[in-house]
C-alpha cells in the first residue's frame, strides 16, 4: 500500500510540475509593489518548503489558504517573526475565532520594518541631520466555512499600506481559497488559493513636491512655483497556488506527509514547492522541503524545520513551537520562529 501511494503521489507531483513549467515566458520581476505580501508566514509552512496550500491546518492558513481555518475546531493564535533580507524585520500575528456552526473568523496583521537611516544628499553626503524610515503593513479579516464534510472555502479582505519618509501608498485586496478532501490515496487533499487581487498602488506625499522657475522671460517669474513629480502606478503581487498533499504512511504513533504546490505569480516565472513532514505522536515534527523548484535564477531553496506541541500549564490550551531554516543562496539565510496557541 505504501509503494502504491508513493508512486501515485509522484505522478501527481510530475503533472503539477509540468503545469507550472508551461506558464508565462517573461518573468516580470520588479514590476509589482508591496512585495512584503509574498514573505512566507509560519515556520511549519516554511519548513515544508512552502508546499502548504493543501495542508493549511493552523492559523498560518490566514496567509496561505483562507479556507484552511474552517477546519480548525478551536480558537487559535499565531505569532511569527523573521529577520528578513537586508536588515529588515517581518512580523505576522493572526487569530482565528471558532464560530461553531457559523464558520470561523480570522483577523491578521503583517508588518515589514527597518531601522532608521540617515538622510543624505549630494550637497551633504555625510547626512543632513535627519533620519528616515520605511515600513509596510497589511491588515486582513477572513471568513471561512465548510460547505460539505469535504469542501471548504474562505475569503480575506485586507488593507495594505507602504510608507517611506513622507510618502505613502495604499491599496485594498482580497484573497480566495478552497480545500477539497478526496478518497484518493487514503485522503488526498487538493488546495488552491488566489492572493492579493486588488487595487494598484501609487506613492503620494510631500517628498514628490518641489519648486521650479517656469519662464525666465516672464515678469514675475520666480523659483517658488510648486509642482509635483508624477508617480507610476504599480500592481500588487498576485499569486495563484494549487497543490496536493497526502499521508503516505500512518500508524497510531507516526505519520509521514508529502505535499507539492505549483505557484504562479504575476511578477516571476512559475515554480514548484515540495516538502514532507514526519510526525511522532502528534507531538514532535520534523520537516524538509525545497522552494521554487525549476525557477530561473532562484537563490537557494532548501528548507528544513522542527516543531513541538505541548499542553500549557493549568490549562487545556495547546502551544506549538516551530522553527524553520530557509537557504537563500548568496543572500542571507532565513530563520523563522512561530508560536501557535490553541484554546
Amino acid at each position: 500500500m505504501f509503494n502504491k501511494q508513493l508512486k501515485a503521489s509522484i505522478i501527481i507531483f510530475m503533472l503539477i510540475s509540468i503545469t507550472a513549467l508551461h506558464g508565462q515566458k517573461v518573468s516580470n520581476s520588479g514590476t509589482t509593489a508591496a512585495n512584503f505580501l509574498e514573505v512566507p508566514v509560519g515556520a511549519s509552512a516554511v519548513g515544508i518548503g512552502g508546499a502548504f496550500v493543501s495542508i493549511a491546518n493552523d492559523a498560518s492558513a490566514l496567509f496561505w489558504n483562507s479556507s484552511g481555518i474552517a477546519n480548525l475546531d478551536k480558537n487559535e493564535l499565531i505569532l511569527n517573526h523573521i529577520d528578513w533580507i537586508g536588515g529588515t524585520k517581518h512580523d505576522f500575528a493572526g487569530i482565528v475565532i471558532n464560530l461553531q456552526n457559523y464558520g470561523n473568523l480570522g483577523i491578521s496583521f503583517t508588518s515589514l520594518s527597518m531601522d532608521d537611516m540617515i538622510v543624505r544628499t549630494v550637497e551633504k553626503p555625510d547626512g543632513t541631520g535627519e533620519l528616515f524610515t520605511a515600513n509596510d503593513i497589511s491588515m486582513g479579516i477572513t471568513y471561512s466555512r465548510t460547505l460539505t464534510d469535504r469542501f471548504s472555502i474562505g475569503f480575506t479582505a485586507k488593507y495594505i499600506q507602504q510608507s517611506i519618509w513622507h510618502m505613502n501608498a495604499s491599496a485594498f485586496a482580497i484573497d480566495i481559497g478552497t480545500l477539497f478532501k478526496t478518497d484518493l490515496l487514503g485522503g488526498l487533499v487538493i488546495g488552491a488559493s488566489l492572493s492579493n487581487f486588488g487595487t494598484p498602488m501609487t506613492l503620494q506625499g510631500r517628498d514628490a513636491r518641489y519648486f521650479i522657475r517656469v519662464d525666465d522671460s516672464k515678469l514675475g517669474s520666480n523659483e517658488s512655483i510648486p509642482t509635483n513629480i508624477e508617480m507610476d502606478t504599480w500592481e500588487l503581487p498576485l499569486v495563484f497556488r494549487i497543490g496536493v498533499s497526502t499521508y503516505v504512511y500512518q500508524s497510531p504513533t507516526n505519520s509521514f506527509l508529502i505535499a507539492v504546490d505549483a505557484v504562479h505569480p504575476n511578477n516571476n516565472y512559475p515554480s514548484v514547492n515540495i516538502g514532507s513532514q514526519f510526525s511522532f505522536m502528534d507531538y514532535f515534527f520534523l520537516r524538509i522541503g525545497y522552494n521554487e523548484l525549476f525557477l530561473t535564477d532562484a537563490e537557494g531553496g532548501l528548507t528544513f524545520g522542527v516543531g513541538l506541541n505541548s499542553k500549557m500549564l493549568f490549562s487545556e490550551a495547546i502551544a506549538s513551537f516551530d522553527y524553520a531554516y530557509r537557504n537563500f543562496g548568496r543572500l542571507e539565510n532565513i530563520h523563522v520562529f512561530s508560536l501557535n496557541i490553541k484554546y
